[in-house]
């Protein structure tokens, strides 16, 4: 106890660093899809893909039917998804950080069912579900 009182600077640097490395996990995240629930969307064929993976990483796979719009032109680009405003919409990255991000833009938006991919598209792979090329 001596050491605390002695050390309450260091004490609650270290208690707020720890809170910071926390926050992260406490954060909303979007709505999220497990590559069995996207499967099922897409063979109702009422869902939008939306892949927010660089060029690159789409022009080496991506899920059949997916439209590429990278997360940095997301904003800008977001008039292109206007006629899926309707459709479930789902959002593909590499591992599914990036897609959190977009399923919140998205639903900022306007869009009302909005999900990303939980995994990405190596949770696809790892269940060995296709992928275009």
């Amino acid at each position: 106890m001596k050491f605390i009182i002695d050390h309450i600077f260091v004490v609650a640097v270290v208690i707020l660093s720890g809170g910071y490395l926390l926050l992260p996990a406490f954060m909303p995240r979007g709505k999220r899809a497990t590559p069995l629930q996207v499967t099922q969307i897409i063979n109702r064929g009422k869902g939008a893909i939306v892949d927010v993976r660089s060029a690159e990483e789409f022009a080496a796979g991506h899920l059949r039917d997916a439209k590429n719009i990278p997360l940095a032109d997301l904003s800008s680009r977001i008039g292109e998804l206007e006629k899926s405003k309707s459709r479930s919409v789902v959002v593909v990255c590499q591992t599914g950080a990036r897609a959190d991000k977009a399923v919140r833009q998205l639903a900022a938006a306007g869009f009302s069912d909005v999900v990303a991919l939980e995994g990405g598209v190596a949770a696809w792979q790892a269940a060995g579900l296709p992928i275009a090329k």
